[in-house]
């Protein structure tokens, strides 16, 4: 069973923000080879922030296994600065209720009985945190990007997720931006209820 945190850089422990960095740097250094800058093991950018969300996964021997990073688009944020091309010339979004999803990651805990079901069943755990806590800061809406099977994983999940624009190559890889929309499709799949407050209207229309 995981345990969730979150919170900004002030709100979360010492310990906790410093496992982090670790596990980004294991995860998206050491494993994926992003070419990151990165000093003494710690995985930090210029989009960590006073203002970013952070949501960590942690195991029963509270470390850090899975996270996900929440960015507001009325400030610079990662696919806007870095990769704005991925979005094929289609405008990038700037509103208080859209929100960017970076930095997703899931590892399987150090669990000997660790089953495939339990592992995918923590996927889904991280992925309905992040929802409800980016709902808990206004967004109706998250624009993320990745490589074309975590879009699948998505839909696998049942969220409500449709493309931004076409894939693009990065590093080799198909790349593309989504949308991933926080309504009653997406929290239904994923089992959480939204205040009546966070939950947009019925009546709301998908736009891109």
């Amino acid at each position: 069973m995981l345990q969730m945190v979150s919170g900004t850089r002030e709100q979360l422990r010492v310990e906790v923000e410093v496992s982090l960095a670790q596990y980004r740097y294991r995860v998206f250094v050491e494993e994926l080879g992003w070419p990151l800058k990165t000093e003494h093991g710690l995985e930090r950018d210029a989009f960590d922030r006073d203002d970013t969300v952070y949501v960590v996964a942690r195991n029963n021997e509270e470390r850090v296994c899975g996270c996900g990073r929440l960015l507001p688009t009325t400030r610079p944020y990662l696919l806007s600065e870095v990769f704005p091309h991925l979005m094929g010339g289609i405008p990038l979004p700037h509103a208080s209720d859209v929100w960017e999803l970076s930095r997703f990651a899931i590892s399987s805990p150090s669990n000997a009985g660790l089953s495939v079901a339990d592992a995918w069943r923590n996927t889904c755990a991280l992925m309905a945190d992040i929802v409800r806590v980016a709902a808990s800061h206004g967004a109706k809406r998250l624009i993320a990007f990745s490589v074309v099977g975590n879009e699948r994983l998505l839909r696998r999940m049942g969220v409500d997720v449709h493309r931004a624009a076409a894939p693009q190559l990065l590093d080799g890889k198909p790349v593309l931006p989504f949308w991933i929309e926080i309504n009653k499709q997406t929290t239904t799949a994923l089992g959480i209820t939204l205040p009546t407050g966070e939950m947009p209207a019925a009546t709301e229309g998908r736009h891109s």
